[in-house]
């Protein structure tokens, strides 16, 4: 295999608008704000990452854009892109948390090795287990006319997961919008609910109960992210299977989560672990533990979408499916040439070699809301 080394390193921070805003339990998102990390080699390879923070959860596209540009550039220029794993060793060390900026090292490092070696980043990280994996959508407008429109559309297109987002007004919205969509679509929906910190912890159990009628399949993340000693009580409390998202980042979160059973379920996010790599650990102590894991995404482009569809290819037990709805869904735009592969409420697992997608210098320049660090 000839040497390759990295050449040049480059930082596009760009930001699309959505279609619609989206509301949370702990705020309102209207567009996708990250930092794309751009890797050439001297052989002419490039390798794309892509940092995807939220303030209110992980961090932010500036700060990550930063740690890249300023902390990570002079351990990477003149390094062979295959030693990946020494590269995030020497990002762990540089920069404290900063998970998403060590996510898009991975991501491009990642993707020059598949590259160079002709496979696929899920074959890079363990072997691909399934070539499509389901396609949750979250409803989260506060507009519920508009949403239904959105998901009679999304229906027809063959969506049939919907996850939605609750906390964010009153109790009787959020029963009202779960038994709509139940009396519309009967059992052939799968109704999903996703706090996202939103509830106060003497109330939820409470609450919880109530949407219980409806049958969710799980209830994400009720409690602020520190309440970990809540969100196990709420746990044993209920019937339906609950989620930990933001109160489970890492392995060693997961490792604490696993050991005091916080939840039924871990959500999977290649922005809060760090990478695919540290992902597929936190799946590892799940499935150890006879936890399930789903596969969640931040405010993502159709880049890091393809590094998540990666990821979920390579977990052994799926059965929760995945909520790259992002880019099809979501964003007025994107930064890939092809579209992100969606077909029948399906997310398609790129075949190509690294991550098996090509981005759009085009559209790069277009979004871009600052100077390109290089």
């Amino acid at each position: 295999m000839a040497a390759h080394r990295i050449e040049r390193l480059r930082v596009h921070r760009i930001q699309i608008p959505a279609k619609a805003v989206h509301s949370h339990g702990s705020g309102d998102v209207a567009g996708i704000h990250v930092a794309i990390l751009e890797l050439t080699t001297d052989t002419g390879l490039t390798g794309w990452g892509e940092a995807s923070p939220w303030p209110v959860f992980t961090g932010t596209a500036e700060g990550n854009a930063a740690a890249l540009h300023v902390h990570l550039r002079p351990h990477l220029i003149g390094a062979d892109p295959v030693q990946v794993e020494r590269h995030l060793n020497t990002a762990n060390k540089v920069i404290v948390g900063h998970p998403e900026a060590k996510a898009a090292l991975e991501m491009a490092l990642l993707d020059l090795t598949g590259q160079i070696s002709g496979l696929s980043v899920c074959e890079l990280v363990g072997g691909r287990q399934r070539d499509d994996i389901g396609m949750s959508f979250s409803v989260a407008n506060p507009d519920f006319d508009k949403d239904l429109d959105d998901i009679a559309a999304m229906w027809a297109d063959g969506v049939r997961i919907f996850k939605f987002k609750t906390g964010f007004a009153d109790h009787g919205f959020d029963l009202m919008r779960c038994e709509t969509l139940r009396t519309l679509y009967g059992d052939a929906i799968d109704i999903r609910i996703d706090y996202n910190q939103g509830l106060p912890a003497f109330d939820a159990i409470r609450r919880i109960r109530d949407l219980e009628a409806f049958r969710p399949t799980f209830v994400e993340q009720p409690v602020k992210m520190h309440e970990r000693a809540a969100l196990a009580e709420i746990t044993r409390a209920v019937d339906v299977p609950i989620m930990a998202d933001e109160s489970v980042f890492d392995p060693i979160g997961a490792l604490y989560g696993a050991t005091h059973r916080i939840a039924d379920i871990f959500s999977l996010k290649i922005m809060k672990s760090g990478g695919i790599r540290r992902a597929l650990e936190v799946a590892a102590i799940a499935r150890a533990a006879g936890i399930e894991v789903y596969g969640g995404c931040m405010f993502e482009t159709g880049l890091a979408h393809t590094a998540g569809t990666h990821l979920m290819a390579a977990v052994p037990d799926l059965t929760l499916e995945c909520e790259f709805y992002m880019a099809s869904y979501y964003a007025e735009d994107d930064i890939l040439v092809d579209p992100f592969p969606v077909s029948n409420g399906r997310v398609k697992v790129p075949t190509g070699p690294g991550l098996g997608v090509e981005i759009n210098p085009d559209q790069l320049a277009r979004y871009a809301v600052a100077e390109v660090l290089a």
